[in-house]
């Protein structure tokens, strides 16, 4: 399958890409949670991206496609380890410990490792004051949201695990776009090329898992089962090809908004259906963080 080049892509559907990534990732925080009650969390998100890269590397085979070339493995190695074994492993390994909604704001904040990551390890440009000031108030959302916890005289060790592990999947995620963006080839194979980087990941989180004893805790019923699959199917195949899809095509910057819409959807999925609490620490936090993103997000004419 040809890759079609950035300047006949109709600017449309990388928002249209963008929009399902919005979507449909903002789902999966409370699938994750719910799949965690009972398959450990680096064996779940293993299996989800083992078996959805099978998916794409078998549709790409029909497909007449071609797979990525031995040169091209080492890169993808290092995306799928970046944007999936971390990324992503590290919020399920969250969601043992805090509610859904709680994980999801907490991510919310990866807009502002990506922009701050893509300077670093882009051109060196120094972030304009509006950027700062949107940093600044994004962050003192998230300050808001875990300032009681860090001030207890013993902070809950939970809550605690559930910070650094969403954080390391921010610092994962971010790294991994902006290697993703210089480094990914022009004439790969998409759907041979995303497949790669799921496996990839996946391999990496179901040795962890082994390496860590989960399999002596696996359990599998038709709610956390069911949960997986709707995972598989929808967060991976589907939102994670839409993902580096638009990659491709818009602004790191802008592109990292998804992870507020991501929130707004979680919160209240994880309200509604599971249950979980929306304390006031929350509004503020999420209110602080749109208006963050808002300032970072530069003012300019995208091009297609």
């Amino acid at each position: 399958m040809r890759k079609i080049s950035s300047a006949s892509v109709p600017p449309g559907r990388a928002w249209l890409a963008w929009g399902a990534v919005c979507l449909l990732w903002g789902t999966t925080y409370l699938f994750i949670r719910i799949a965690v009650e009972t398959i450990p969390p680096l064996l779940m998100a293993g299996t989800r991206w083992l078996v959805a890269g099978l998916a794409l590397a078998a549709a790409s085979r029909l497909s007449g496609g071609r797979v990525p070339p031995r040169a091209a493995w080492p890169s993808l190695a290092a995306r799928g380890v970046l944007l999936l074994g971390f990324g992503n492993g590290a919020v399920a390994w969250a969601e043992q410990t805090i509610p859904s909604g709680m994980a999801a704001l907490l991510v919310a904040i990866a807009p502002f490792w990506m922009v701050g990551i893509d300077a670093v390890l882009g051109d060196g440009a120094v972030p304009a004051p509006r950027q700062v000031a949107g940093l600044v108030v994004g962050f003192a959302g998230i300050v808001v949201l875990v300032w009681p916890e860090l001030t207890t005289r013993v902070p809950h060790h939970a809550f605690l695990v559930g910070l650094v592990a969403t954080q390391l999947a921010c610092a994962g995620w971010a790294v991994g776009s902006a290697y993703a963006r210089r480094h990914a080839r022009r004439d790969e194979e998409t759907f041979g090329a995303v497949g790669l980087e799921m496996l990839f990941g996946g391999l990496l989180l179901v040795v962890a898992g082994t390496a860590t004893g989960e399999w002596a805790r696996l359990r599998v019923t038709p709610r956390t089962g069911g949960a997986l699959a709707y995972l598989i199917v929808v967060g991976s195949v589907a939102g994670y090809s839409a993902y580096r899809y638009a990659l491709r095509y818009l602004p790191v910057a802008v592109l990292s908004l998804y992870a507020y819409v991501n929130t707004v959807i979680a919160i209240a999925l994880g309200v509604v259906i599971l249950g979980e609490t929306f304390s006031w620490r929350m509004g503020v936090a999420a209110a602080a963080a749109v208006a963050g993103v808002a300032l970072v997000r530069q003012p300019r004419v995208l091009a297609p």
